[in-house]
């Protein structure tokens, strides 16, 4: 604890030090904040940082309201209109869409069923994957109105609207992947890859002027530097902070901590392509090692909530509840079982060659690390050597570098769109865009194809569930737990709150004092 201590204070030192000499560092207005009191504006830290503005292509489009979609999710997981005030379906195969009268570009110009459908026509061009889950064939415009044919029955086409990649914005220009022209409250003033995002308002917004003139989003991997950033005043909103890092936040009167139970999962993804862990003995002793309760108690200081499976236990379809138990004794016997002997040395070997595994994990979610400690030290401890490698970009390194990990600590979103069908599809069928580890479970592949052509929606939640339930029997991934959004904020930032499903940062009514 002191060593931690001490750390900390050498790390906050530094970055006092750092701050203090950075002359460079103005705000969105290119002054000093001291100097710039009558500008509404605001600064906001997040993890993840993107390397392009492009709508279809990157997330921070919506999440920085420049972009929106045509519909959208509440508070709830409940669809609702947005750029589309209705919608029907009007066939098996056929979705038809009012488009809002009077929305208009950042260029001024006017938002009409051929603007939607040209946009479409891109997304459809430059992303395979959203292509893929929206299964579009071909479109009709006229007025206000916009017409979709899919390819096959998809019941899920309306949430996958939802999808940020599906955003609306202006084709015929230049420079979208810097500054897009979309219909958000925001505009994009200037970008730098990786490293900010400057955001002007848009004055003809048509859901309302924002109250914000100004919004900058930074990007930092580290968290501990986030929130050192939020605790000096270089940041108002810094988003996933590790949980070491609140008790200075919670202290303070001008700063308070959000913590919020996300639709996202931290779990250890096994690699198929792996001998070893082909063996359903191997990857069910690796499971009895995770001690879930104490990793949200010592790692998430519990600010998360334990994973039975790929969902939250709040969704109707996370199917039946389990123990999760931790049981290191079972696990012996597990392995045991699988045909493997503690040599004199105390490791647990077969056929001469011991057991030894390499976990890939990173820094972006700076638990996923702990966590590959804490799986460490419980596998040592039964006679399993584990390897540890940080990374960079954690899913450039999975699919490129397949043969050279075992086991990689992994999170996803599962349900973004308030829909299991999506993680089905993407994370356990073999040409899945999120499955690196190349599962293939035959029976669960054809439970997700059914569910592909499944309306009703109690229909669904027994597919769904039942797909659970053979995830939990197979053990293709350890789930761990459902880590809550930890997000630090100056007081100063009012009519703002951070969302389960990560989609919508910036908005029009977010608002300082």
């Amino acid at each position: 604890m002191l060593k931690n201590t001490i750390f900390f204070l050498i790390v906050s030192i530094f970055m006092v030090f750092l701050i203090g000499c950075d002359n460079h560092e103005k705000d969105v207005q290119g002054e000093d904040k001291s100097s710039s009191e009558s500008n509404k504006s605001i600064t906001l830290l997040f993890s993840f940082p993107s390397k392009t503005m492009d709508p279809h292509q990157d997330w921070m489009g919506v999440r920085a309201g420049v972009a929106e979609t045509l519909v959208k999710i509440d508070e709830d997981l409940n669809i609702q209109p947005w750029l589309a005030e209705s919608w029907e379906q009007t066939g098996e195969k056929t979705w038809t869409f009012q488009i809002r009268k009077g929305i208009t570009f950042h260029d001024g110009t006017l938002v009409d069923g051929e603007a939607v459908k040209e946009s479409f026509t891109r997304v459809l061009e430059v992303n395979e994957a959203v292509g893929s889950s929206l299964k579009i064939e071909s479109m009709e415009a006229e007025g206000q109105t916009i017409t979709f044919f899919t390819k096959e029955v998809n019941p899920a086409f309306l949430s996958e609207l939802v999808h940020t990649n599906a955003s609306v914005i202006k084709t015929d220009t230049d420079n979208i992947s810097e500054s897009p022209i979309a219909t958000g409250p925001f505009k994009v003033d200037h970008f730098t890859p990786e490293v900010d995002i400057k955001l002007e308002r848009y004055d003809d917004y048509w859901d309302g002027a924002a109250n914000l003139e100004h919004v900058n989003i930074k990007f930092n991997s580290d968290g501990n530097v986030r929130a050192l950033a939020l605790q000096s005043g270089e940041a108002d909103i810094a988003y996933h902070l590790p949980p070491e890092a609140l008790t200075p936040i919670e202290n303070r009167e001008d700063l308070r901590v959000e913590s919020v139970s996300s639709l996202r999962v931290h779990f250890m993804l096994y690699n198929a392509n792996k001998v070893t862990l082909q063996d359903l003995n191997v990857r069910k002793a690796l499971d009895l090692l995770i001690n879930r309760p104490i990793m949200v108690k010592e790692i998430m200081s519990g600010h998360a909530t334990s994973a039975f499976g790929p969902y939250h236990p709040d969704f109707a379809f996370s199917g039946e509840e389990t123990d999760a138990i931790y049981d290191p004794s079972q696990a012996e016997a597990l392995l045991k079982e699988a045909g493997y002997t503690k040599n004199d040395a105390g490791k647990l070997e077969k056929a001469g060659e011991t057991l030894q595994l390499t976990v890939a994990t990173y820094q972006g979610r700076p638990e996923l690390p702990l966590m590959a400690q804490y799986l460490q030290a419980e596998a040592a401890k039964v006679g399993i050597e584990i390897n540890i490698v940080t990374v960079e970009n954690i899913d450039s390194y999975l699919w490129e570098q397949q043969d050279d990990w075992d086991i990689v600590t992994y999170s996803n979103l599962t349900a973004p769109r308030g829909d299991g069908g999506y993680f089905l599809n993407v994370a356990y069928l073999p040409d899945g865009s999120l499955n690196p580890g190349q599962i293939n479970i035959p029976q669960l592949n054809d439970l997700t194809r059914q569910l592909n052509v499944t309306s009703d929606p109690e229909g669904r939640t027994a597919i769904q569930e039942n797909a659970v339930s053979i995830i939990q029997q197979e053990v293709p991934q350890s789930f761990i737990l459902h880590p809550h959004i930890i997000v630090g904020v100056n007081e100063r930032v009012k009519s703002w709150k951070p969302g389960s499903e990560e989609y919508y940062l910036i908005t029009n009514k977010m608002d300082v004092e």
